[in-house]
């Protein structure tokens, strides 16, 4: 094992700006083309999601039956949370992620290090296409299945699906930046699986993807959205598409959601710079 010093090359002068643009646009194009590759994956989560939406949707209807409205959603509301969630998992992608820590592991990130692109910016940016795929391949179909075959709510207001495009674009950045956050964890502890494991039960949990939030005691509500920023990834984006909260609401809550995104970012970037100060080289 042996210890070196690691930080990205400093440039002679700025970078430009336009260029930067340009990297990262084909980092995002390779995202997209990579995850692209993996059709038969692609399927096999289609069908997975579309099973999945029936069973939840079931239990959903059920809760509200009788024009019970559970967390306040009717049932077109909850078809549409099941069905556009469904879709939406493989966008905002709440599962785990373990490449930067695989090549922390292996020593390969030093390369990265030394790359003319931050990593957290080059990794945002392959994420970014990814999600953007998933968009195209993962959530048309759910969302359509749902159309067909079940009644879902239509937004009323004219600004809810730039809105919902919006929050699902911060959701996306800040589910990136928790899951990057995980990652650099295995600076320092060179194997960060169990990490992962607590990250996908957190998100699981408190994201909103095995409940809707709102089924929750007020108070319970108030600590998840202003005290940690797992509602962000999943239940916001939901809820601005269903205009479950009143138009200030709505609009508010993905003003929390750039609000984290704006917390979460630097404190990547501070503990990247801590842990690349002393880069530790398995089999070095």
């Amino acid at each position: 094992m042996s210890s070196a010093s690691a930080r990205p090359i400093p440039a002679d002068r700025p970078p430009d700006p336009a260029a930067r643009l340009r990297r990262f646009g084909a980092l995002f194009g390779a995202g997209f083309r990579r995850w692209a590759t993996y059709r038969q994956a692609a399927i096999a989560g289609l069908f997975t999601n579309t099973v999945f939406g029936v069973m939840i949707y079931s239990l959903m209807v059920a809760l509200a039956a009788d024009g019970r409205r559970p967390g306040g959603y009717d049932a077109a509301q909850l078809a549409t949370y099941v069905w556009v969630g469904q879709g939406i998992l493989s966008v905002v992608h709440v599962w785990s992620w373990n490449e930067l820590a695989d090549r922390v592991r292996s020593g390969e990130v030093t390369s990265d290090l030394l790359r003319p692109i931050d990593p957290f910016e080059a990794f945002l940016a392959a994420d970014l296409g990814r999600a953007a795929y998933a968009v195209l391949a993962r959530m048309l179909v759910p969302v359509l299945t749902g159309a067909l075959f079940f009644t879902m709510y239509v937004p009323q207001r004219p600004y809810t699906l730039p809105l919902f495009a919006l929050s699902l674009l911060l959701g996306t950045v800040l589910s990136f930046a928790l899951r990057y956050l995980v990652n650099l964890g295995a600076f320092w502890l060179l194997d960060a699986r169990g990490l992962g494991a607590l990250w996908m039960l957190a998100s699981g949990i408190f994201a909103g993807t095995f409940f809707p939030l709102r089924f929750l005691p007020d108070w319970a509500q108030a600590l998840l959205w202003f005290g940690t920023p797992f509602p962000g990834l999943y239940q916001i984006p939901l809820d601005v598409l269903v205009e479950r909260p009143g138009p200030a609401q709505q609009i508010g809550s993905v003003v929390l959601q750039l609000a984290w995104v704006a917390v979460l970012v630097p404190v990547v970037l501070r503990v990247q710079r801590a842990a690349t100060d002393k880069l530790v080289i398995q089999g070095g």
